[in-house]
């Protein structure tokens, strides 16, 4: 597979060799069946988040373009390509237009992708260009809304009455409640760190869910299982107060998509399509 000079690659030496030449795999799969460029391919979930386990999975999330001529029909083509679970390999993408869509209507997982370490394949000038783009239009109350609601719906499905919570899913909530508060302490930053321990460390958490926390992160990474037990009171006193004061103090709110907003997602859009469109011909074997 050919390459620009200026793509991206960021693969940690933790990584099985043998699972990223998988995803790798899946990647060209994608590219060829489906015709489409792919200028971002990242990990999401807890191993670029910073809380993996031995055996957690490989969840590879991309971002493609469909090239120019594709657009010229009367039938939309579907925004996502999805593949089946399996190997522990989780592997799915979104078309660029669904992407802005889900960012202009406060969705902060985009946000995410385009700041993760681990990096299986982009072009360097659309992450760039597309961070700047979020930056410029992101809302921080939209970004609580969504880090709330997201919050509080892992907190039903995980940790029911708290008497026997799966450990290692207290960070899906846990996380959430840490953004919320990292987003009132630095009101003029556009999002909050990707990386949880950054996260954690920047916005002060008391010292006791700190050590907590820790001991917490220690565990998970050590061991296939963290088992069951009841939810630590300091945890879901945190995550509570996080919860509350977001909703109380009106810092998430859904956002209203505005005709401007709009009008430079379509710019953005167009110029992305044109610029992948014409290096993927230019790249393209089969057109020389």
């Amino acid at each position: 597979m050919l390459r620009s000079p200026m793509s991206l690659r960021a693969i940690p030496d933790s990584m099985d060799p043998a699972k990223v030449a998988a995803i790798d795999a899946l990647l060209d799969r994608a590219v060829a069946e489906h015709g489409v460029i792919l200028p971002l391919a990242i990990e999401s979930g807890s191993r670029a988040w910073g809380f993996p386990s031995p055996d957690s999975d490989y969840d590879c999330r991309f971002v493609y373009v469909r090239p120019a001529r594709a657009h010229l029909t009367p039938w939309p083509h579907r925004d996502v390509i999805e593949f089946a679970l399996e190997d522990e390999l989780d592997a799915n993408g979104w078309d660029l237009g669904k992407a802005l869509r889900l960012l202009l209507k406060g969705n902060a997982v985009i946000l995410e992708w385009l700041q993760s370490p681990v990096i299986y394949r982009a072009e360097a000038w659309f992450r760039d260009e597309f961070l700047t783009f979020a930056e410029g239009i992101a809302s921080r109350e939209a970004m609580a809304w969504h880090y709330l609601h997201l919050g509080e719906r892992q907190r039903r499905v995980y940790f029911g009455d708290g008497t026997a919570v799966a450990q290692k899913k207290v960070f899906y909530a846990l996380r959430p409640a840490a953004t919320l508060r990292w987003l009132r302490q630095y009101p003029d930053a556009a999002f909050a760190p990707m990386d949880f321990p950054t996260l954690m460390a920047e916005c002060d958490p008391p010292a006791d869910l700190r050590r907590e926390v820790e001991d917490l992160l220690v565990r998970k990474a050590a061991t296939r299982e963290l088992g069951q037990a009841p939810l630590s009171p300091v945890i879901s006193a945190f995550i509570d107060q996080e919860f509350d004061r977001a909703r109380d103090a009106g810092d998430a709110q859904r956002p209203t998509v505005t005709q401007e907003q709009r009008a430079k997602a379509a710019s953005f859009y167009r110029a992305a399509v044109e610029r992948l469109s014409g290096s993927s011909e230019q790249t393209d074997p089969s057109t020389s």
